[in-house]
């Protein structure tokens, strides 16, 4: 599974970049309205931190408003990946990206008919939101799973970009189903890290060698 982080601070993606776990970014407008930068500069600066996809939100609700402001996306680098909600307008726009070679993240996906569509379309990535739908009391992961069988009776080559991933076990849960990729927050990656019983295995081995008064 391709780990992309979910956020527009450039130091927590270049501290998750130096640990070699980090394959890609994503963001939207409300995580660069947090970074209070401007947008296309943070882009340009993940792009050129991440070798891998980089997901830049268009922000028009029309297709040729669409077209116009991946036009000025795509040309920040080669791996800037457009994303476009999962609108008519939206798959219209993603067919005619991913026509002429350019990566398209279809986000707000939320049913596994949208799904279909996204990858009729030729979308690279499809986001479907778990946290949201878990919110509402409807179990997301249930829909990563139509979403896999679906992908894969057909041969889909559009990867399963599982988001709004809100703690560790979501992103245990997408693993074992199969999804493709997951974003999250740079705190729910570094949560995967933690067990009390690494905690307390490292804390158990440290005491014993201070107690033998050695160093390497």
């Amino acid at each position: 599974m391709k780990f992309f982080a979910d956020t527009a601070k450039i130091e927590e993606i270049r501290e998750l970049a130096a640990t070699g776990l980090l394959d890609g970014v994503t963001t939207n407008p409300s995580l660069i309205h947090k970074s209070g930068r401007n947008f296309l500069e943070v882009v340009q600066e993940i792009a050129q931190l991440v070798p891998g996809p980089v997901s830049a939100e268009v922000v028009a609700l029309d297709f040729d408003e669409m077209m116009r402001e991946a036009e000025i996306l795509r040309r920040i680098g080669g791996n800037i990946a457009i994303k476009v909600p999962l609108t008519p307008a939206g798959l219209k726009a993603c067919k005619a990206l991913t026509g002429e070679g350019t990566m398209v993240n279809v986000t707000l996906c939320f049913s596994a008919a949208q799904a279909l569509l996204a990858a009729k379309a030729g979308a690279t990535f499809i986001s479907p939101f778990v946290g949201r739908h878990d919110d509402v009391a409807f179990d997301g992961m249930a829909l990563i799973a139509d979403i896999r069988l679906i992908y894969d009776n057909y041969d889909f080559p559009t990867e399963i970009l599982v988001a709004s991933v809100r703690h560790p076990m979501h992103v245990v849960e997408a693993a074992r189903i199969g999804a493709d990729v997951m974003t999250a927050p740079p705190k729910i990656i570094h949560q995967l890290f933690k067990h009390p019983l690494t905690d307390a295995g490292v804390a158990s081995f440290l005491k014993d060698w201070q107690a033998t008064g050695q160093k390497i």
